[in-house]
């Protein structure tokens, strides 16, 4: 049966190519979109989701990271005397205007945190030290940002907002989904270049102890700071993800690519099946007229299917992993972790037995006779 399966369809070579060009046209089509919509929702949420901290407090009603609102900083006392809290420290996130060597202005996200505690920290330093960020105008940029923010190497200087900044360390792959790039500093720097007194701050981060359950003193917090929002980690990367993919223009239409992607590549796949079939209506009648039984039809069918998909599938993935890699220092991040990889295969399986499915009926139907005419 497998071996009648495999002389179908590579006795016919044109039509196998045609049939896995369909084929892979819609893993590619799908796996790109939806890498993109996972490399969009990660961007959006990466520097709660990677900030090592329990719990973010905020103003209240701020809608999403990147807008947050001041508030005293004298509050982080209040937060680190509260029971199952280990540390409690001052973030700051707020746009800057960056003027590179050669006059362009161009807006930067600056991220101000404690580089003794490491709350909130740049995830991924690939040159330089944290404890250089305690320097007057030290900063740290990523590096796939150098060539847009005019840095080539460490120790060049910028203005930042009219201030003197030194670029003093690397991140690598910390993307912004906006245009304008994170940059790092201590809260002491940042709150110099924002021209904000000492008594304010934007963010509070707050470690747990070991064994405290995050939720427990979540609300505990929210009890003892009712005039802020409190919430988990997890909560305000979503709150963050969830703003951006279904308030905005941009999200909305990350979104509705990735589904778009799914339904076309659904339907090039059917489509392809089928008239692989289809095709081969005149090879299945001469079946049935030597005896063979429906259900013998049914699974030369499948298994054809599904040797078209599993090869499909390996071509389509293999390309699909070439364009993230030939991408990855682009400004977009494409996704393909290994679940979306199991993902794909099941849904290219999927797929493609359901389109020749689709086809068995009419294989079913066929007058034997046919083959004589």
């Amino acid at each position: 049966m497998t071996l009648l399966a495999l002389r179908n369809l590579f006795r016919d070579r044109v039509r196998l190519i045609v049939t896995l060009t369909g084929i892979v046209f819609a893993i590619v089509l799908i796996a790109i979109q939806m890498g993109l919509l996972l490399g969009f929702v990660q961007t959006i949420s990466g520097v709660v989701d990677n900030s090592a901290v329990d719990i973010w407090i905020s103003a209240r009603g701020v809608p999403f990271l990147e807008h947050g609102a001041q508030f005293p900083a004298r509050t982080v006392h209040r937060a680190a005397a509260t029971p199952g809290v280990l540390a409690a420290e001052n973030y700051v996130l707020r746009i800057v205007n960056w003027k590179r060597t050669d006059g362009a202005n161009l807006p930067a996200l600056m991220i101000g945190f404690d580089p003794a505690s490491g709350l909130g920290k740049p995830w991924s330093v690939v040159a330089g030290r944290l404890e250089s960020l305690n320097a007057a105008d030290s900063i740290f940029i990523d590096r796939l940002y150098q060539e847009k923010l005019g840095i080539t190497e460490i120790g060049q200087t910028v203005e930042i907002n009219g201030r003197r900044a030194r670029v003093v360390g690397f991140t690598e792959g910390i993307r912004s989904f906006t245009t304008s790039p994170y940059i790092f500093t201590s809260v002491q720097n940042a709150m110099k270049y924002l021209r904000l007194p000492d008594s304010e701050t934007f963010y509070i981060l707050v470690k747990t102890q070991p064994g405290a359950d995050p939720q427990t003193v979540k609300a505990d917090l929210a009890g003892r700071l009712r005039n802020l929002d409190v919430y988990t980690t997890q909560e305000f990367a979503r709150r963050t993800q969830r703003y951006w993919l279904l308030t905005t223009g941009a999200g909305f239409t990350v979104l509705l690519a990735a589904v778009m992607g799914l339904i076309v590549g659904i339907v090039v796949v059917s489509q392809t099946i089928y008239a692989s079939t289809v095709d081969h209506i005149r090879e299945y009648g001469t079946l049935k007229a030597i005896g063979a039984s429906n259900r013998y039809l049914y699974s030369v069918i499948v298994k054809q299917a599904g040797i078209s998909a599993i090869i499909g599938y390996a071509i389509g993935m293999a390309i699909s992993y070439a364009i993230v890699y030939v991408t990855r220092n682009g400004g977009a991040a494409i996704l393909v972790p290994w679940q979306m990889v199991a993902t794909m295969l099941v849904l290219t399986l999927t797929m493609c037995v359901c389109a020749s499915l689709v086809s068995i009926r009419k294989v079913t139907t066929i007058d034997p006779a046919m083959v004589f005419k």
